[in-house]
């Protein structure tokens, strides 16, 4: 007789690792790996380097399209979009240019990361538990480029929603980090210039406090530690600003500098 349970089991399986595969390839796309314009490899050549199926990875580039981060041009193969489709949900960058633009970005971020790690004590894989140690090992090496911190921080936060088992809280926050995080680090690190050691030690710990909560499964202790962190960088946040905006009213000067 057959067992009821298998074709499920499988269908989960091929799920997960399609959210897996995007992760990656996303991260991939956020850190510049592959720049906007760039031809993905091969279906095949993603097949090999990843060990998995061809029906997973159509399934991550389905969902990658969707996301509005890459487009497949018939017979010619799938590349990084230069410019975000207008239909859909989405929150282009280029719109978020004020103080007050940034801070309800990252309000929306608390809104669904607070939730997302509360859910994440329940539905955690061994295997993401361990994406997040590593990915927190990473963020946390004084070796590591500014760059790869990067995106060692933004795999922590997308393993977690990964590990809601919803996939639209993954989408979402695919999206939210692919077009909003990179900026928005860049400020972060500007404002702790002046202090960066102690800068760096806060924020490991608030990353530590989160990840412990979900090794222990104590949803509401994950939800609490992950609301302090991203209420902490939103005062960051507003602290960078008023300083840059302060540098450019010193100055002509100022308005050249880099972002």
């Amino acid at each position: 007789m057959d067992n009821p349970n298998v074709q499920p089991t499988v269908r989960r399986r091929h799920r997960s690792l399609a959210e897996e595969l995007v992760t990656e390839l996303s991260r991939r796309i956020c850190t510049g790996e592959l720049p906007r314009g760039t031809k993905l490899p091969t279906e095949s050549e993603v097949m090999a380097e990843h060990g998995v199926s061809r029906t997973v990875v159509r399934e991550a580039i389905s969902r990658l399209q969707a996301s509005g981060l890459v487009e497949t041009r018939h017979g010619v193969g799938t590349f990084v979009k230069d410019i975000p489709s207008p239909s859909g949900f989405r929150i282009d960058p280029d719109t978020i240019v004020t103080l007050q633009d940034v801070l309800a970005v990252l309000e929306l971020r608390i809104s669904l990361e607070v939730e997302a790690a509360g859910l994440a004590c329940v539905g955690r894989t061994d295997q993401q538990l361990q994406v997040m140690r590593d990915s927190l090992d990473a963020l946390n090496s004084r070796a590591v480029s500014a760059d790869y911190a990067v995106s060692a921080d933004f795999q922590f936060h997308q393993q977690i929603a990964l590990a809601t088992g919803n996939r639209y809280f993954t989408d979402i926050m695919l999206h939210l980090g692919v077009n909003i995080l990179p900026r928005t680090r860049l400020h972060s690190k500007r404002l702790a210039n002046d202090n960066k050691e102690p800068f760096l030690q806060r924020l490991s710990r608030e990353h530590e406090d989160i990840y412990k909560a979900i090794l222990r499964r104590d949803a509401d202790a994950a939800r609490a530690a992950m609301r302090l962190h991203l209420s902490n960088s939103r005062e960051r946040m507003r602290r960078a600003y008023e300083a840059a905006a302060a540098e450019l009213s010193n100055g002509p000067a100022a308005v050249n500098a880099p972002p």
